[in-house]
């Protein structure tokens, strides 16, 4: 159809002519509403981000005099933060005349590994930059996995909830299985 035939169809019917491949012979156009093209296209993109998972580099400095107590509790973190399906960075900072002493940063850092081999590998092996030592940890695939399932839940949850419904995991028991006159609702 030629293209004043297009514009005058389009604007009978109070849409837009939109040219959706012009490097085409002769170029392709669709008569549509673009501003509802556009909503509902920024609508699929806004729901394709809530999806998706954002990993984070969380960070926990020590020190080669940390003592027991609180390399214990660093470690506790580290482990919190890949179950969450996280990286983690651990850094090993030097001051003074402690930068003498790699090994006792190298030693710190294959303990934290060793602490946490059931769930983390090594994504970057120790190495030292100016003054620190560091290396970064990522969640086995096997924990990752499960905290993406965690994830997309809480997400499900949150648009059940938004959306006025009910839980997954709500189940209302009958009055006369229980023995009560009202019914109940149980929760997980």
């Amino acid at each position: 159809m030629s293209l004043e035939a297009a514009l005058t169809r389009a604007q009978a019917d109070g849409l837009d002519l939109v040219e959706i491949s012009p490097m085409a012979k002769p170029p392709v156009c669709k008569i549509m509403d673009y501003g509802k093209f556009k909503y509902e296209e920024k609508k699929k993109a806004s729901d394709a981000k809530k999806k998706q998972v954002v990993v984070h580099l969380k960070e926990v400095k020590l020190r080669p005099k940390t003592e027991e107590h609180d390399y214990e509790f660093k470690v506790r973190n580290v482990r919190r933060f890949l179950e969450e399906g996280n990286k983690a960075k651990i850094t090993i900072q030097f001051r003074g005349r402690e930068i003498t002493h790699k090994e006792l940063g190298s030693a710190i850092l294959d303990d934290v590994t060793k602490d946490l081999k059931e769930i983390a590998v090594v994504e970057q092996n120790p190495r030292m930059e100016g003054r620190q030592m560091f290396m970064i940890l990522a969640p086995n695939p096997k924990v990752a996995q499960r905290a993406r399932e965690l994830a997309r839940q809480a997400v499900e949850a949150a648009a059940r909830k938004q959306e006025g419904r009910p839980p997954v995991a709500a189940a209302v028991v009958s009055a006369s299985a229980v023995g009560n006159p009202a019914p109940v609702a149980a929760k997980e």
